[in-house]
């Protein structure tokens, strides 16, 4: 039956027991009352009947304000009343495509969509992809709530207050917790010895990165890299636990970069180099075969003039 569409007393209407959403930020509340008041609510609530009012699917924002000023109706489009997945998958899907949620939001409700539909499908959990085309969200977008949901509670309270807080003045974003997980994950799989106690190393990153001695979120990156660079590189493992434990000292003023900048980089670019010198060796020794009818052009055999020069002058040197 298609949704009919209805004018209803704002308080006919129950909040959503299933809606994710945690932040109201004020700023962008305020903006959206001033506009109601104005212009009136341009695009109507989605609810379903449960028999004693009304449930919201979508437009908890609206309603709000609806209330706050004291309209006496607002419109709203009344559909048949969803399962509880489809309840889920509804929002989800709404959210996905006009405004996208805070990852904690969708991380707190991902665990219920997984149980529900493990409910319909014989205890069978949903692949990557069945979420993604659940949900609507990329398997990338899954895969960083997924960090933030493994986080222990003590960090979720955290990241929920800043997320709290107006955007410009959140000093931790979820980027942030995103990226530091991710770079530990990889430290414990590849250098365990590097983290002795893996909330103190948590609470160190933290604590660096609010005093800027950490200045980017993509300095995480980089720790990632110093901890792949025994497999990587060929680093002493002893030398990558050394510098690991020396970021993740909270008495330091040591920050990833730097750590980075002086021990690891070089070895990471004679990497690149050798990577490139292999590309070239293998093309030029392609290019002598005597079946081979590649031509070098002028501009390559100028290039690789002034690279034999400059060969000659390192290996002089």
């Amino acid at each position: 039956m298609p949704a009919a569409l209805r004018e209803i007393s704002p308080d006919r209407i129950k909040r959503n027991p299933e809606n994710p959403r945690l932040f109201f930020r004020d700023e962008e509340m305020d903006t959206l009352t001033a506009s109601i008041k104005r212009y009136g609510i341009q695009v109507p609530l989605t609810v379903y009947s449960d028999g004693s009012g009304y449930v919201l699917i979508d437009g908890e924002r609206r309603w709000r304000c609806a209330r706050k000023l004291n309209l006496p109706r607002v419109p709203a489009l009344v559909q048949e009343q969803p399962s509880r997945l489809e309840n889920l998958l509804l929002m989800f899907n709404i959210h996905a495509l006009r405004e996208q949620w805070d990852y904690l939001t969708i991380a707190r409700k991902l665990p219920d969509v997984m149980e529900l539909f493990k409910r319909e499908h014989n205890g069978r959990e949903p692949t990557e992809a069945e979420l993604s085309e659940l949900t609507g969200l990329t398997r990338g977008q899954i895969r960083r709530c997924r960090f933030l949901l493994d986080l222990p509670s003590k960090y979720r309270a955290v990241l929920e207050k800043e997320l709290s807080l107006p955007k410009q003045i959140q000093a931790l974003s979820e980027d942030f917790f995103i990226e530091m997980e991710r770079a530990l994950k990889t430290v414990q799989t590849r250098v365990p010895n590097a983290i002795q106690n893996l909330n103190a190393a948590r609470d160190a990153l933290i604590a660096k990165f609010r005093k800027k001695v950490i200045v980017n979120i993509t300095d995480f990156r980089k720790l990632s890299k110093i901890a792949t660079s025994v497999n990587n590189i060929g680093v002493k493992e002893a030398k990558a636990v050394a510098a690991l434990r020396e970021i993740f000292d909270p008495d330091t003023k040591t920050g990833i970069s730097d750590v980075y900048a002086e021990q690891f980089e070089m070895r990471y670019d004679e990497r690149k180099v050798l990577l490139s010198v292999e590309s070239i060796y293998e093309y030029l020794e392609y290019s002598l075969e005597d079946d081979s009818d590649t031509e070098i052009g002028d501009e390559l055999r100028a290039k690789l003039v002034k690279l034999q020069s400059l060969i000659g002058r390192v290996m002089r040197s």
